[in-house]
């Protein structure tokens, strides 16, 4: 009871300022919406329309049409594992905690309603509607919508990454807007959030920098550069378009209430097959690893073996496939105190269940596995075939001069050495030839006519073109960057190993391009081929009626300056 009480006077106080409230038992205030409706999963006549709330409500519609005057009922679920916890920046809560001491339950519902009989190429207004149990009801702003494009329509679609809460997001979604106007759809190559089930980082982190609000420009991010303040406010984007992701490391919690803070389940992540032995008869997802809060907050196009986690869709003149390609990141450092990429804490030797295991893969891409055998049959089947644009998205980087494409992409092999009988050292190797994504998918996609894989996890922008001229992406930079490993900045990788880790260039032998356009200068005063700043954000727009890829810069220590183009390429 001690600690129910500063939550409730916390939820009383925060309903009287916030424009979204926060106690779903708190019937005195007028209601609100945790999020502004957003568009999911368009089809040639119908589009979802999904907005969450914090009261379970009696009734939620979506009014649209010329004259709002048709009705599309919602469904109501409740998010199962979303939590707060002493890290948590919510309401009140600063980052010493204050109220949530501990993992605890947050109560979040979500309303889907499939608006249908649309016409392709017809924008239709729309707003949602949430009445609450006792009779008080909230109205959304007028959205439009659109059913899925039909080939030949020109589209703008807006490729980003790895958002995370990071400083320049709301910048750069503001600046996508005041440059390009209203997009047609996001891709989004993984890495929301921080940490997935933490319900503030989607919906309304107290810094202003959440997930939804920066879509859907209702973000209030304050960032300061000689004295001068701006607030930066996103962008209205997903209330308009379809947003489709996949799995980054970022969506993926490990086993479930094992420890005292959310952000030490989300680093708990843990083999599947080591967790079948351990926990035999115990439910294996809450003991081993589960995308599970992603996959009730968004409404994706499924496969037949996959589900959300890897899928395929075709929108206007592309055929986009989303892949499940992401591992466990841990520390390069070789630090005896903590599990790393390349071996175990020394503390923990005796005790396998409290091992690392290394940077474990989520999901299998190797050659038989069932998603590469998925992919194999969608690379050849008609819609794949036919489509104009071809383009395969996936969180982990084929080809990069960030940190985190080494060591290469493949299950650890593990070496235990033992002393009489006891284990004095667990290291992890990743054998190069081993790397799955460079053996067994690239050649794959590049057999298949593939102009683009795109791609994040690095927070940073640069591109490559392999000999059979396909395009490689990375344009993921929104803030807290970690460098390129270029000139005289070398990746931190082991040495004493039987691997050679590569610390310079792309570890998978491409050469990067320098942007077509206007390259930043290096201190030498030549152009670099990349760019990994903590001062200038990055956003690129995909132009099917051109086929090109544009990529822009804006640096937020010139709050008044142009957002500039700085690089663009053509799809052939």
């Amino acid at each position: 009871m001690k600690f129910l009480q500063p939550v409730l006077l916390f939820v009383l106080c925060f309903t009287l300022v916030s424009v979204h409230s926060f106690g779903q038992t708190i019937m005195t205030a007028a209601p609100q919406l945790l999020t502004d409706p957003f568009l999911q999963l368009p089809t040639a006549n119908s589009v979802r329309v999904v907005w969450f709330t914090e009261f379970v409500g009696k009734k939620h519609t979506v009014a649209y049409g010329e004259n709002l005057q048709q009705i599309a009922k919602a469904t109501t679920t409740k998010l199962s594992r979303t939590r707060e916890d002493q890290k948590s920046r919510v309401g009140q809560q600063t980052q010493d905690g204050q109220v949530y001491q501990q993992p605890t339950k947050r109560d979040v519902w979500r309303h889907e309603a499939e608006v249908t009989e649309l016409t392709p190429g017809v924008r239709v207004n729309y707003r949602v509607t949430s009445e609450r149990e006792d009779g008080a009801a909230v109205i959304s702003d007028v959205f439009t919508l659109a059913a899925k494009p039909e080939p030949g329509t020109p589209l703008k679609i807006l490729l980003t990454s790895d958002h995370q809460l990071k400083p320049m997001t709301a910048a750069n979604l503001q600046k996508v807007v005041e440059t390009v106007g209203r997009v047609d759809a996001v891709w989004f190559a993984g890495d929301l959030i921080n940490v997935s089930d933490r319900a503030s980082e989607w919906f309304d982190d107290n810094r202003g920098n959440a997930l939804f609000p920066g879509l859907q420009g209702r973000a209030k991010y304050e960032m300061q550069h000689d004295g001068v303040k701006v607030t930066y406010t996103g962008g209205q984007i997903i209330q308009h378009a379809p947003m489709y992701s996949c799995i980054g490391n970022h969506e993926v919690m490990g086993r479930f209430a094992r420890k005292n803070s959310l952000n030490n389940e989300f680093d708990d992540t843990f083999p599947r097959a080591v967790a079948q032995k351990l926990y035999s008869g115990k439910s294996l997802i809450d003991n081993s690893f589960n995308t599970t809060t992603y996959e009730e907050i968004l409404t994706l196009p499924q496969s037949k073996t996959g589900g959300k986690k890897y899928y395929a869709v075709s929108f206007g003149d592309v055929r986009l496939i989303a892949l499940y390609i992401t591992n466990m990141w841990r520390t390069p450092k070789l630090d005896e105190k903590y599990p790393g990429r390349y071996q175990e804490a020394d503390k923990d030797l005796d005790n396998p269940e409290n091992w690392g295991y290394g940077q474990i893969i989520y999901e299998p891409i190797a050659q038989g596995s069932t998603q590469y055998n998925w992919l194999v049959a969608e690379l050849n089947s008609p819609e794949f075939q036919q489509a104009k644009y071809k383009v395969v998205m996936f969180h982990h980087p084929p080809h990069t001069l960030g940190d985190n494409i080494v060591p290469a992409y493949t299950d650890p092999v593990q070496i235990i050495r033992n002393q009489q009988d006891k284990i004095t050292s667990v290291r992890y190797e990743y054998p190069h030839n081993a790397d799955y994504i460079i053996r067994d998918v690239v050649p794959l996609l590049e057999a298949a006519n593939v102009q683009l894989v795109f791609y994040g996890h690095s927070h940073l922008w640069n591109r490559f073109i392999s000999s059979e001229g396909m395009h490689f992406l990375e344009t993921s930079n929104v803030g807290n960057t970690y460098g390129a490993a270029w000139g005289d900045r070398k990746r931190e990788v082991p040495t004493g190993y039987q691997e050679k880790y590569v610390a310079l260039g792309d570890p998978n032998d491409l050469e990067p391009v320098v942007p077509s356009i206007a390259p930043l200068l290096g201190e030498d005063g030549k152009p670099m081929p990349y760019l990994a700043s903590n001062n200038i954000t990055v956003f690129s727009i995909f132009d099917t009626a051109t086929g090109k890829i544009s990529s822009y810069l804006f640096d937020t220590r010139k709050p008044d300056s142009e957002v500039m183009k700085f690089d663009e390429f053509q799809l052939r």
